[in-house]
């Protein structure tokens, strides 16, 4: 099939080099200090404090799409030399930023123009931005004199670094470890597990299969493999990762996790907060570090009658295996079998009805009832082969493009996620149209059979293009607040929750589904068993994210800042309080906590919940309208997707809603009905 070329302007990934990278940034980076070292004094005429503030909004996008690029490639492509390239540059982005914000002749700048009569003709995203903007110099410290300021200063720059170190560790710990496998250990295990097993050991000159860290692989041997002695030492290897607890201690993340708490402390009693939590928070849609400790309490009491009828389940399924002492290596494998047993339903039976070129059809079936926007692939240079680029097109124009990265492989970091490649803005030449990269790690495709999916990977694509239509449909154009730019961290998963809801419809499903062989859609029956087997263990698995949640806000409140042994003791402390599941003592899943310590969701991992919230309640009213009614579908696209960060999160979900968010759509949509409690 011969695709037509992209029609938007896109990296030209196949010239691309990295020593062309390094230099784009470098001049981005001089260019925007030497713009910041010539602005001596507040221009007095308002129009003119304007064109600085524009200045700054262009700065920002050249920067952004070079850095974005090297950004990219650093977690899809890591290698010696690419890793190289991005860390040597770290310092100095982070020196630029620090200077940025902290530029007292530009933070008067955005003063003047928020008290000056002109503001209220400003559009309401350029009001947005400026008053997102003077928070955020507070934030970064622009208060800040003499010795404070420097080290401000120093702690961003060691951050950055830190953050990067923690990141890589967990990728080089993951793919340190493979153990090829005999017959006898594959027992249990589908053929297409097995076939993916034989690909992984081909592609390390290995005639046996092997098993790896990376999720596919991981998860095959841990929810099939009958070899109960296996699963227990990929379990140990997996939740050691990173750890003193390893045999790879030359990734250990300790210290660096131990740094990086005591440097966020550090950073936020320098801006005048209690604590780290108290900090993130500030730019946040939770009112404090309280209210969302509450929230999380207060589910937890609603998951913790179901979570623990769950695991005296399979406590009970195990126990006819003979396992009375049920581990943590044995959880997956017993959830498998006992779905099979109240459903008569196996992810394995579910595969085949999931071939990747059909849930991309349907994905792009449903953007398409829901939103009126066709979805085209286009011809452009990609980085790997298993990377595709694809247009939206409204009303006949193009409005944003957007790449696929969705398998598993070497030298890519773990994880599923969308990122920016480029915003929308008004530029000299015209309106810049938004374009964003979207990755998952899902199953390779196996011999000649295009990548078959589970349920689980069908969410997760669902998940992220939600992310990608926020970042791809908004139609603000001024850069600090078009997409997800300037949305309040923990209402910015609304969208992509809220896209999940249709993974779970029987017409959406018919549309995602079509068997390798036969070509029928799932059947009733599997049908069925899908659709009963939704709410299956939703109050272990609700738990288990209140426990990361309830970790990440506490070991950020918590002052001074925790040593290693004191991460553990708040780890057990929260695991013996809420969790129902076994664990082991020498599970270090700090180590590898990537979301909050070489992320953004830093004293912010409540967000998945909080917008749980939001997106239960925002689905609710489709499930009254029509979960494919247009009129709604538009509405939610002008309310919530269009706006980006120029409405505040609430005013947008109001804006939707007609109300403000109530908690008794998501107590329905996890399957416990007997519950009415209002937030």
């Amino acid at each position: 099939m011969t695709l037509e070329k992209a029609t938007l302007p896109v990296p030209q990934f196949d010239r691309i080099t990295l020593k062309d990278l390094k230099k784009q940034i470098k001049a981005a980076i001089q260019k925007g200090q030497t713009f910041l070292n010539e602005l001596q004094e507040v221009a007095v005429d308002p129009e003119q404090q304007l064109l600085v503030l524009n200045k700054i909004d262009h700065l920002e996008n050249d920067l952004n799409e070079s850095w974005g690029i090297l950004s990219h490639l650093n977690a899809v492509m890591n290698n010696p030399e690419t890793r190289e390239v991005y860390q040597s540059l770290l310092p100095i982005l982070s020196e630029y930023y620090t200077q940025l914000g902290q530029h007292k002749v530009l933070y008067q700048t955005y003063q003047n123009i928020a008290d000056h009569p002109i503001f209220q003709t400003l559009s309401a995203a350029r009001q947005s931005a400026t008053r997102l903007a003077l928070r955020d110099f507070k934030l970064s410290g622009v208060a800040l004199e003499g010795d404070e300021q420097k080290r401000y200063a120093e702690i961003s720059a060691r951050l950055s670094q830190l953050s990067s170190d923690f990141s890589n560790h967990v990728l080089d710990a993951t793919q340190a470890f493979s153990k090829p496998l005999d017959e006898e250990q594959l027992k249990g295990l589908p053929q297409s597990s097995i076939e993916l097993l034989k690909q992984l050991g081909q592609a390390r000159d290995i005639e046996q299969p092997v098993a790896t860290l990376d999720i596919p692989s991981y998860m095959a041997v841990m929810t099939y493999a009958d070899d109960r002695t296996l699963r227990e030492e990929l379990y140990k290897a997996y939740t050691t990762r990173a750890s003193d607890q390893s045999d790879h201690p030359e990734f250990d993340n300790t210290e660096t996790m131990v740094e990086i708490l005591s440097l966020r402390q550090e950073m936020a009693k320098l801006l005048g907060f209690n604590n780290f939590a108290e900090y993130s928070l500030a730019s946040k849609m939770a009112p404090d570090v309280q209210t969302v400790d509450q929230f999380l309490v207060d589910l937890a009491k609603h998951a913790k009658a179901p979570a623990l009828q769950e695991i005296g389940e399979l406590k009970q399924i195990a126990a006819q295996d003979g396992v009375t002492d049920l581990q943590p290596w044995d959880t997956a494998y017993y959830s498998e079998k006992l779905k099979q047993q109240q459903f008569n339903l196996s992810q394995e039976d579910l595969k085949p009805y999931f071939p990747a070129p059909k849930i991309i059809q349907g994905l792009f079936s449903v953007v398409n009832r829901l939103y009126g926007i066709n979805i085209v692939e286009r011809e452009a240079p990609v980085w790997h082969p298993d990377a595709h680029y694809f247009e939206l097109e409204d009303q006949g124009q193009v409005i944003g493009g957007f790449y696929f990265d969705l398998y598993a492989r070497s030298g890519k970091r773990g994880g599923a996620w969308m990122s920016g490649f480029r915003s929308r803005m008004q530029t000299e030449n015209g309106l810049q149209k938004p374009i964003c990269y979207m990755v998952c790690n899902f199953t390779p495709p196996v011999g000649d059979q295009p990548a078959l999916l589970t349920h689980d990977e069908l969410v997760t694509i669902f998940h992220e293009f939600g992310h990608g239509l926020h970042h791809m449909l908004t139609e603000v154009d001024n850069i600090s607040v078009a997409g997800t730019h300037g949305v309040a961290w923990d209402a910015v998963e609304l969208p992509s929750q809220f896209m999940e809801f249709w993974t779970w419809d029987k017409e959406s499903l018919d549309a995602l589904s079509e068997h390798i062989e036969t070509k029928k859609v799932l059947s009733a029956e599997l049908l069925k068993a899908l659709l009963d087997a939704r709410f299956f263990q939703s109050g272990m698995h609700t738990l288990r994210q209140i426990e990361f949640a309830l970790f990440d806000l506490t070991i950020h409140k918590l002052t001074p800042a925790l040593n290693a042994a004191q991460i553990q003791d708040t780890l057990d402390d929260i695991r013996t309080r809420f969790s129902v599941a076994p664990t082991t003592t020498y599970n270090r899943f700090q180590n590898s906590f990537s979301h909050i310590f070489a992320g953004g969701y830093a004293a912010g991992y409540y967000s998945y919940k909080w917008a749980e919230v939001l997106a239960s309640d925002a689905f609710d009213r489709f499930e009254n309208e029509g979960v494919f009614n247009t009129k709604t579908g538009a509405e939610f696209r002008k309310a919530i997707l269009a706006v980006g960060g120029k409405d505040a999160a609430l005013d947008a979900f109001i804006n939707f809603r007609g109300r403000e968010p109530k908690i008794d759509a998501l107590l329905r949509h996890q399957g416990w009905t007997n519950s009415t409690k209002s937030a």
